[in-house]
């Protein structure tokens, strides 16, 4: 059972102009107190085929977390675009929100998110060179990705062993409505661990 769990992710501004900082309100619970902070990391997706141009917009640390809900907003700079291949800037790529404890990732949250162009002009007939000023970007939120991997958020007590014996060495993944996604009959190999 996860210490954590997090029960709402609300993206705010959205859509939004390419080059507007991110926004998210993130609501989590913990079911017991945990000594260390978490990491929440906001990960852009530069290339669906490289990996290289992917851009941590943000990462913050949050705690020690005693038992309790809690709320905050995660505020991320956008990528930058000149670390992106001009012909990725347009079209859909992933956005990963990511909470990790002592060094593991417990949980991430995918989201697809397409970019475009907001003059109906310009989608139609599109430049040679990407005007980014006039791309918006639309976060599909009410589809989220969520994976989750099973880790010791209390090594101290000595029940590592133990912990790897009972938790599934498999991690869980939930679409958007809550349900395991019908195309994952199996159970996720590491290749697939991607949202």
């Amino acid at each position: 059972m996860s210490a954590v769990n997090i029960t709402n992710v609300s993206v705010l501004d959205n859509p939004a102009p390419f080059l507007s900082p991110f926004q998210f309100e993130i609501s989590y619970e913990c079911l017991s107190p945990l000594s260390d902070d978490l990491e929440w990391k906001l990960i852009y997706v530069g290339s669906a085929e490289d990996e290289t141009y992917d851009q941590l917009l943000e990462s913050v640390l949050v705690g020690p977390v005693n038992v309790g809900n809690y709320r905050f907003v995660l505020e991320a700079d956008p990528p930058d675009p000149l670390k992106i291949r001009e012909e990725d800037i347009i079209g859909v790529t992933v956005l990963l929100l990511t909470c990790s404890y002592l060094g593991q990732e417990f949980i991430r949250v995918g989201y697809y998110v397409n970019n475009d162009y907001e003059d109906e002009q310009l989608r139609e007939e599109p430049p040679q060179k990407v005007k980014i000023d006039k791309v918006q970007r639309n976060i599909l939120s009410d589809k989220p990705r969520v994976t989750k991997f099973p880790i010791n958020f209390h090594p101290e007590n000595g029940e590592t062993e133990e912990l790897k014996e009972s938790l599934p060495n498999q991690p869980t993944e939930i679409d958007g409505d809550g349900e395991q996604p019908a195309d994952l009959e199996a159970p996720v190999s590491d290749d697939q661990q991607g949202v």
